[in-house]
């Protein structure tokens, strides 16, 4: 069967482009056949590859889970953390996904609620230096419509987690200049603490299970960055994040 594969960042560079076809022997395969298969067929991606988790139809695929020819299937390499149009913005909802510079006032008027007595917003901004090295932009890719659905993931597991809490998250891609934000999150609690800890859990949560890369351009090369807390697994519960 032919299988049209979605492939992203650093790991679509490795392959020859964003969407690619494999021709495989069989009607029906597992994700970890279909690892296997890649890997012997494009060796120079292998180390990626094996890090690399399957999605079927937008959701992170099963041991168990059988892929057809008509199943949308994506190559997901560790995350950092339809095609982008301008104007993607998803509002009202509370996950949006946007080209434009995010207002961070915007973001936090979604989840202020006149019985909640605390609200946090989070802002991650592109940082000039790390650990010695200048970076001049960061650019950010996504798998859009699964992105979409697991950031709407992430705050449905925020309201089980603390009954009554209000989280909004809006990420950008495309070119982040230094200084300017690249995510917001936004969270509402009629109490402190809860805010606090939804806060937190929002972040990691995102860094784990949403495929969303980030490209760093430096002043003498880029790279792209993937997870970086250890070993990968956005199939875990909570994935790693504390409650």
């Amino acid at each position: 069967m032919k299988l049209k594969l979605l492939v992203f960042a650093g790991l679509a560079e490795l392959l020859g482009g964003s969407a690619i076809v494999v021709d495989v022997a069989a009607d029906k395969l597992s994700p970890a056949q279909l690892k296997t298969y890649l890997i012997e067929q494009f060796p120079q991606a292998a180390p990626t590859l094996a890090t690399s988790f399957i999605a079927v139809n937008q959701a992170y695929a099963e041991e168990h889970t059988l892929i057809g020819e008509r199943d949308e299937v994506a190559i997901i390499p560790p995350v950092s953390g339809g095609e982008p149009q301008p104007g993607l913005a998803t509002n009202p909802d509370m996950a949006e996904i946007t080209l434009d510079p995010i207002a961070v006032e915007q973001v936090t008027a979604k989840v202020l609620h006149p019985n909640h007595g605390a609200a946090i917003a989070f802002i991650g901004t592109t940082r000039e230096l790390t650990h010695g090295q200048r970076t001049t932009l960061l650019e950010y890719e996504a798998y859009t419509p699964m992105a979409l659905k697991t950031m709407r993931q992430i705050i449905e597991e925020i309201g089980d987690l603390h009954p009554g809490t209000l989280c909004a998250i809006t990420h950008r891609l495309g070119s982040v200049p230094v200084g300017e934000i690249s995510v917001v999150i936004a969270v509402s609690s009629p109490h402190r603490d809860a805010a606090y800890d939804a806060s937190r859990y929002a972040i990691e949560r995102l860094k784990q299970i949403v495929p969303i890369w980030k490209k760093e351009i430096w002043e003498d090369g880029s790279e792209w960055k993937g997870h970086q807390l250890g070993p990968w697994d956005p199939t875990a519960a909570n994935g790693g994040a504390q409650p």
